[in-house]
């Protein structure tokens, strides 16, 4: 892929067929954004040529959420360390949009206040720029499908901050009072395994029903809880003790 790729990619369509999905990448839609042009444009190269749909690419914080709006990518491939705008309040702006991507950070940062901020923001995974071709593109499609996805050694650090987080006081949405929403057993058993750290597709094997099934469930009680992201709903898991249970 030659120089001056984001705009070649800007603006090819705008439709969200199946990629959240987590199908075949081909039918999944993918964004790179990254400030190095060779770097950016070798990490777009690989990903279309995997099979994934890359429709637009940004080497900028403004021109990365500028364009997200108008590609509507499945999978947001995002760098935190960004010019004009950090890769952090990107993710932040566009991960609470409808639709908005999934994001998978890919830093050259393993530092444990970047993954944790990253994470905090939105962030569905965290890879570093030390993984190979054939860790990023299993690391897409995991992100597309809503599975969290860690360079190995930062699952902990996260979920540590899960229960670092629980044990602070506050307020939860949704209280505990009697007009609190009800969980489905069904809901309630697929959110004690998302506080003990299973993925979606390890929550689908243990319970015997489909990936889409458990993402559904999940997306039902962030709804119900009136909560936003993953982070939130493992933080209100822990505070309840599920993930003891």
């Amino acid at each position: 892929m030659t120089g001056g790729a984001e705009e070649a990619y800007e603006g090819q369509g705008d439709g969200r067929d199946a990629g959240q999905g987590g199908g075949r990448p081909g039918h999944i839609r993918v964004m790179v954004v990254d400030d190095h042009p060779m770097w950016r444009d070798a990490v777009a190269r690989d990903l279309a040529e995997s099979g994934f749909e890359v429709v637009a690419t940004a080497g900028d914080g403004e021109q990365a959420v500028r364009r997200a709006r108008a590609a509507a990518p499945d999978v947001l491939v995002l760098d935190l360390n960004l010019p004009v705008k950090p890769g952090v309040q990107v993710c932040k702006e566009l991960v609470g949009a409808d639709p908005g991507p999934r994001v998978l950070v890919l830093s050259a940062s393993g530092e444990h206040a970047d993954v944790l901020e990253a994470v905090k923001s939105g962030a569905t995974g965290y890879l570093l720029k030390s993984a190979s071709t054939e860790e990023l593109i299993d690391a897409v499609r995991r992100t597309a499908a809503g599975d969290p996805v860690f360079t190995p050694g930062l699952a902990g650090l996260v979920l540590g901050e899960y229960r670092r987080l629980a044990s602070e006081p506050a307020p939860a949405p949704g209280g505990g009072g009697p007009d609190a929403p009800r969980l489905t057993d069904r809901e309630t058993e697929v959110l004690r395994l998302v506080a003990k750290g299973l993925s979606y597709k390890q929550i689908a094997e243990r319970l015997v029903i489909s990936h889409r099934t458990v993402q559904n469930h999940v997306q039902n009680t962030l709804g119900k809880l009136q909560l936003h992201n993953r982070v939130e709903l493992v933080r209100y898991a822990i505070e309840r003790g599920l993930d003891e249970a």
